[in-house]
């Protein structure tokens, strides 16, 4: 996923913005005055501009945001005031010069709120995610800003702007409007009550779940706890251990890349059964870290101001201008798939059982049992332990998979840098260059550490545009939460973080290919429900042979054949679990923000969705709602976690077409790739990028097909 608080950030700059003009003067006005690092153009330096990281103390925060704020709302005010008629260069252009000193400040809030999140910046988060929200509103409820864009939005003149000036002018505009721009003041009073409050709640939430990741964690006191781990898993726990000082012993830490290795692999069942209830049990303690207090009020706020906005639920508000529209077609698409996917979880249940009967278990599979069986079916019908891959998995050479396919497919070099600020020891820098021209910069921050946001995302630094004298390139970065072993010693991933490094590649590359002129529309400033699409399509990726002959071990050997044999065997083994697990999150999702109810008990929606949705006992959500920080940490998913499987249709249907080009690399279709998709940003509607792309609509088939599920035959009707 890309970066969520960086999506909040997006919402504000890209519809708040200073005039050019501005932006210089406060520039050089805000050097004189201040040392404040934050307040320094970085725009200019070396390597196209990098972030003065080694420079900045949380101290800086405040007074900087309040400073580019401040300078934001005079540029805004002249162009609201200007008496000249609107015209897109006085408008929209200047709309689109940000106020630089916000956007570079912004920046480095994200970079701390996702990696660097301490109790002195929480403090911030707390004082200032109200402040942001209050400013949003305010710009989108300058009625003379927004008639200004109504009139060149309405103009005859807009017939001759470019189609991306023409895309532009319908994106501000229709923004405005989604958000309120058209409604009375006593409402816009409301509304942005609403939208501070929200920002504190989001902040809550977020805190909440951090500190329920970083305080609470698993001893396991003696040696016979670790029966089944693979020796990497068990040295990082020891390594936990020493850092938690217990030594001696191991810790198991709260996020999913130590639990979920864990639940594979531990035969110990009790414990396995401790470790599963620990991470499911997120934000939902009942301690002073509880979310389920924050939810109900959460979605009681979104939807009295969805209603306000003229929308029957937040779903219809939130999907109004994504791919699906309508959340009927989303859940559409969800039902379609979940009906194959329960059926084949029976049928890997089926399976797993009868070997706990063969063992004389004398218990049922239950959810801390999926993982650790599901490796021991695949071991009796394939012959596959992925004990037996993973010293093919070292980070260093997924990461020269990477490379290899960014290369191949996008034509991009990768080259690490020396000297380049960074915000911790452990993140490099990588020049990217296609051509021989530099196109931008590449971040990468794998380890998991203390502060650091679970999980896996991309965030943009700064997006590509070619709106000033210099063509800005983009600054994107990687984040991860890989766990080390022994200082030393290759870190090891697993198959899934393995995919989930491709995936989240595919953001970046998607970044670095932009190509377009103005900096709201570049990147991966798409609709929610067609991000992912190019992040996933990079996933197919890992297991072509190109890439697997790189993925060698310590002693430099690659994959045996026999092994990468099986791998192709397994493609859809497990499907059932993964797309259950996945489905369950995003239905429940959409049925909280459809339903009409304003007085939502947690756990009682929790339950009741998942019996009536008919979620089979031996799995759980992905995601339980008092940790579903995709849903509560801001609203960058929120009513829109289907959007990984409405982007998963387009991602194998699009990789079909290099099938049937017979090259997973083939250079005409990679080259239509990159035109119609990686590199036009939000330029053109996504569904007209991907019909150019692929001569059609998408069609779901290939997903089924990819999922090992049955495709439904098309009928046809005669008379």
């Amino acid at each position: 996923m890309f970066n969520i608080n960086r999506f909040f950030i997006v919402s504000i700059l890209t519809l708040v913005s200073a005039a050019g003009m501005a932006a210089k003067t406060t520039a050089k006005s805000t050097t004189k005055t201040t040392t404040n690092p934050l307040l320094v153009n970085w725009w200019n330096g070396p390597h196209g501009g990098v972030p003065m990281f080694d420079k900045v103390k949380i101290a800086d925060f405040q007074p900087a945001m309040e400073a580019g704020m401040i300078e934001a709302k005079k540029a805004i005010e002249a162009i609201a005031s200007n008496p000249k008629e609107a015209t897109f260069e006085n408008t929209i252009l200047e709309m689109e010069k940000s106020a630089r000193v916000l956007e570079r400040t912004m920046t480095y809030y994200s970079v701390w709120s996702g990696g660097l999140n301490n109790a002195e910046f929480q403090e911030v988060e707390k004082t200032m995610s109200p402040k942001l929200a209050a400013f949003e509103d305010e710009v989108i409820q300058n009625s003379k800003l927004f008639k200004r864009i109504e009139s060149v939005y309405n103009s005859p003149a807009k017939a001759k702007l470019t189609p991306e000036q023409q895309r532009l002018v319908w994106y501000q505009y229709n923004k405005f409007i989604l958000k309120g721009a058209k409604l009375d003041d006593k409402q816009k009073a409301r509304v942005s009550e609403i939208n501070q409050r929200l920002a504190q709640l989001a902040t809550q939430f977020s805190q909440n779940q951090l500190a329920d990741e970083a305080n609470i964690s698993m001893t396991l006191d003696k040696a016979s706890d670790l029966a089944g781990l693979p020796q990497p898993l068990i040295d990082a726990a020891a390594e936990e251990a020493t850092n938690q000082k217990k030594a001696g012993k191991w810790v198991l830490t709260n996020t999913r890349s130590s639990i979920e290795p864990y639940l594979t692999y531990a035969t110990n069942r009790e414990l396995r059964e401790k470790a599963f209830k620990m991470w499911t049990s997120r934000g939902d303690n009942g301690n002073a870290n509880d979310n389920n207090k924050i939810i109900p009020e959460v979605l009681k706020l979104r939807t009295e101001r969805s209603k306000i906005l003229g929308f029957e639920t937040y779903a219809h508000w939130n999907l109004a201008d994504n791919m699906a529209k309508d959340p009927a077609k989303a859940m559409d698409l969800m039902m379609q798939v979940w009906k194959p996917a329960v059926v084949q979880v029976k049928a890997e249940v089926k399976d797993m059982q009868a070997i706990v009967d063969q063992e004389k278990g004398g218990f049922k599979i239950q959810p801390w049992d999926y993982r650790f069986y599901a490796e021991k079916v695949r071991k009796a019908k394939y012959d596959l332990d992925m004990n037996a891959v993973k010293p093919y998995l070292q980070l260093s050479q997924i990461q020269k998979g990477l490379f290899f396919t960014a290369e191949k497919l996008f034509g991009m070099k990768f080259e690490q840098l020396k000297g380049v600020p960074v915000f911790h020891p452990e993140v490099t820098v990588y020049k990217v260059t296609k051509a021989g021209k530099q196109i931008g910069l590449w971040y990468f921050d794998p380890y998991a550490r203390a502060g650091k946001n679970s999980g896996a995302w991309m965030s943009a630094y700064r997006e590509q545009s070619r709106i000033d004298k210099k063509p800005l390139t983009t600054i994107v970065s990687n984040n991860s939460n890989f766990i080390k072993g022994k200082p030393g010693e290759p870190v090891l991933l697993s198959w899934d973080d393995a995919v989930t490094m491709f995936h989240e590649f595919g953001h970046a590359l998607h970044g670095l290919s932009a190509n377009v002129t103005y900096p709201t529309l570049s990147g991966t400033n798409v609709p929610t429900d067609y991000v992912e699409f190019p992040s996933q399509v990079m996933e197919n990726y890992l297991e072509t042979p190109e890439v697997l002959k790189l993925l060698t071990n310590v002693k430099g050997e690659p994959i045996p054949k026999d092994l990468i044999e099986k791998i192709e065997k397994t493609k859809t083994f497990n499907s059932g679990f993964t797309t259950v697990e996945f489905l369950a999150s995003a239905i429940v999702d959409m049925k909280l923000h459809m339903s009409p109810d304003t007085n939502i008990d947690t756990a009682k929606f929790e339950k009741s969705a998942l019996k009536e949705l008919g979620m089979p006992i031996e799995i759980v959500m992905r995601h339980r709602l008092p940790a579903f920080g995709h849903l509560f940490s801001g609203e960058g998913y929120a009513a829109g976690y289907y959007s990984y499987l409405w982007s998963q249709v387009l991602d194998h249907d699009a990789y079909e077409a290099f099938v049937e080009a017979g090259n997973p690399y083939d250079k005409k279709t990679a080259k239509k790739l990159v035109d119609y998709v990686f590199s036009v940003g939000n330029t053109m509607d996504p569904a007209d990028g991907y019909r150019q792309f692929r001569g059609r609509d998408a069609k779901v088939d290939a997903l089924l097909r990819a999922r090992g599920f049955p495709v439904p035959e098309l009928k046809v009707e005669t008379k």
